[in-house]
């Protein structure tokens, strides 16, 4: 696959599972010159993306669907029967947890159990769901191979991990550099050079192993720090410490610290998942991976901690019952849409369970389901917060009205900083030993 135009062109590709990692993969394919099939089992995604060229991720535009749609080189599908006629496959389906925190690879194995009666030969397969490694060699591997054909003689496979990071508008996907990782040499081989011509930087390594620990070693890094810097925020509210002053103070050393900040709990595709795919497997080998086990257990916590502290706060009586309570932000970070594995579910959860109203206003998430039951945004207006006995700050988005907040709620509980520097009317507690 070389960086001809008409060769790329003729060259297609399959990007199964359209999510926040499929589907910026395959626009990028489609801008390089690639014909790009989508395979997508969601039948609204499918047709928002062909029938009515719109987005349903904030990082991508409904101009970029459009522009893609108007090149004639992508086609958006639920058929997994369209295999047969690609050149490579890149799968991007979810590997959630299972209820009991191991992983779930139900999504990874219907994909390969479909590919088994579509693989021809010569084909490439890359996987890029994150996983604990060994997944691409010891599962992957046998199930295609059902369809006789052998690895790294007949068809070629490889694991490259995925490294989006929603709502980051410092890197484009293409500046990011992409780790890849063949079950042989010629497997690497096809996977540089396809990736070599839409990434700027391939970085080849010796072992798909060594590709699907990577990953979640940059995530089990990063899960080990909040850990820790949440640990330090309940520490910081008992000594009435600043935690978010501290961390300011501390990041003026140019070298040997990089701040983490602490929040209600963590959430997304990544950080709450990839660490305990690598603790389950850590298990098959009798290793006890303490650093994990502790900081699961204190990110865990840190929604009934926040509770706690808005009813210490905020509840008369002892009970938070009755109380009037606005959740500002239900999405796991700023700026985006994406509420998996967010900290307001189990905020929320535990606020009705005490007896509170809870409703909620986010710009990115006009419904929001928790425990089966459908709340709707709403209007963040002067009567809407003077109404509210609470205003709890769970996501800092940058479009967040603070002066507002502060000049007609009462009080406000602020797990993510956005009120530091602002004055007001409310009464406002900070996670991490901030008081305003």
């Amino acid at each position: 696959m070389t960086s001809d135009g008409k060769e790329k062109e003729s060259t297609r590709i399959g990007v199964i599972g359209l999510g926040y990692v499929g589907l910026p993969l395959a626009l990028l394919f489609v801008k390089k010159g690639y014909s790009v099939v989508g395979i997508e089992i969601d039948k609204d995604k499918v047709r928002r993306l062909s029938g009515e060229a719109s987005s349903y991720i904030p990082d991508i535009s409904d101009e970029e669907i459009k522009q893609a749609n108007d090149t004639g080189r992508f086609h958006v599908t639920t058929d997994h029967a369209e295999v047969a006629s690609l050149d490579a496959i890149v799968i991007c389906v979810p590997t959630p947890l299972n209820p009991y925190h191991t992983p779930d690879l139900s999504y990874l194995q219907t994909v390969a159990y479909a590919l088994i009666t579509s693989l021809r030969k010569d084909q490439l397969v890359v996987v890029e769901s994150s996983t604990y490694p060994g997944t691409t060699r010891e599962l992957l591997q046998p199930l295609l191979e059902k369809s006789g054909l052998s690895v790294g003689k007949d068809f070629f496979l490889a694991f490259s991990p995925e490294r989006i990071d929603p709502g980051n508008k410092d890197f484009s996907i293409e500046q990011i550099t992409k780790v890849v990782g063949g079950v042989t040499e010629e497997c690497l081989r096809r996977v540089y050079d396809l990736y070599s011509q839409v990434f700027d930087n391939v970085l080849k390594v010796s072992s798909p192993e060594v590709a699907e620990l990577s990953k979640l070693l940059e995530n089990t890094y990063r899960f080990v720090n909040i850990g820790l810097i949440n640990e330090l925020a309940l520490l910081c509210d008992t000594m009435k410490i600043d935690l978010w002053e501290v961390i300011e103070a501390a990041k003026t050393k140019p070298y040997g610290f990089q701040p983490f900040y602490p929040g209600p709990g963590i959430g997304g595709h990544c950080i709450p998942v990839d660490p305990l795919y690598l603790q389950w497997k850590a298990k098959q080998f009798q290793h006890r991976s303490n650093f994990i086990q502790l900081s699961h257990q204190r990110n865990q916590m840190m929604p009934i901690y926040v509770v706690n502290k808005i009813n210490e706060h905020l509840a008369e009586n002892g009970s938070l019952f009755g109380s009037k309570i606005l959740i500002y932000g239900v999405t796991y970070k700023k700026n985006i849409n994406d509420t998996r594995e967010s900290a307001a579910l189990s905020i929320i959860h535990l606020l009705q369970h005490k007896g509170a109203e809870v409703c909620y206003h986010d710009p990115f998430v006009p419904e929001f389901k928790v425990d089966g039951r459908t709340l709707k945004s709403v209007e963040l207006s002067d009567e809407v917060l003077r109404q509210m006995d609470g205003v709890v700050i769970l996501t800092e988005h940058s479009q967040i009205p603070v002066e507002k907040i502060l000049d007609h709620a009462k009080f406000v509980y602020d797990a993510r900083n956005a009120t530091s520097g602002y004055g007001g009317k409310a009464k406002v507690v900070r996670l991490g030993g901030g008081f305003g």
